[in-house]
């Protein structure tokens, strides 16, 4: 995807233009999050607030913390988000998480900038800050199985779109000690939940 990424005025119409299915994105990332009883919630790659308004209407009693590395872009989420619930704050994936313990951590259409090493780093860091039991919820570009599927535009230039398949992410987030389900797939997009298998004792529940 282009990197318009950084326009907030832009980024909404363009991201339409180029994820055909970016509302139902969107969508499948906050039906991914029900059932989870949420209520600190931290957010990777805020953008301008589209996935953090519908976790937030989806969980009434929780408060969440977006991170985004565009201070324009966290303008324009601060501009529509309310801010007795949400914090936002500077930040790259790249960098320490924010201190936890997170009941549910969710990223949409962030992650895929991130190399395999980067995106397995990621996972474990995102392991580290969930309560036990606790949800990640991604939402992202893949590379899929069959390359007619892939539909969304990439840039592939200064490695800034690093896609990758379903089944490598599985195995990355399985070795983080997250328990991986893949919740929704439609061409190159996917939404997979991630449970943490710690316990309250700090010890791992493996089947």
């Amino acid at each position: 995807m282009a990197q318009f990424h950084w326009d907030p005025e832009s980024y909404l119409e363009l991201m339409r233009e180029e994820v055909p299915q970016y509302e139902r994105l969107q969508d499948e990332v906050a039906a991914a999050t029900a059932g989870a009883e949420a209520r600190s919630v931290l957010e990777l790659g805020t953008g301008t607030g589209e996935t953090a308004r519908r976790v937030l209407a989806a969980h009434p009693a929780a408060e969440l913390l977006g991170v985004d590395e565009s201070p324009g872009m966290l303008e324009a989420a601060r501009s529509s988000l309310d801010p007795a619930r949400v914090r936002l704050v500077e930040g790259r994936l790249q960098d320490p998480l924010p201190d936890g313990p997170w009941d549910l951590v969710v990223s949409c259409l962030a992650v895929h900038h991130l190399d395999g090493d980067g995106k397995a780093d990621l996972f474990r860091r995102i392991a580290a800050v969930l309560v036990p039991g606790g949800r990640f919820v991604l939402g992202d570009v893949i590379v899929p199985e069959n390359p007619d599927d892939r539909v969304t535009p990439i840039d592939e230039t200064e490695g800034y779109d690093l896609p990758d398949r379903i089944d490598d992410q599985l195995r990355w987030l399985d070795a983080a000690d997250l328990a991986p389900e893949l919740r929704w797939v439609d061409h190159d997009l996917a939404v997979i939940v991630a449970i943490s298998r710690r316990n309250a004792h700090g010890h791992t529940d493996r089947v």
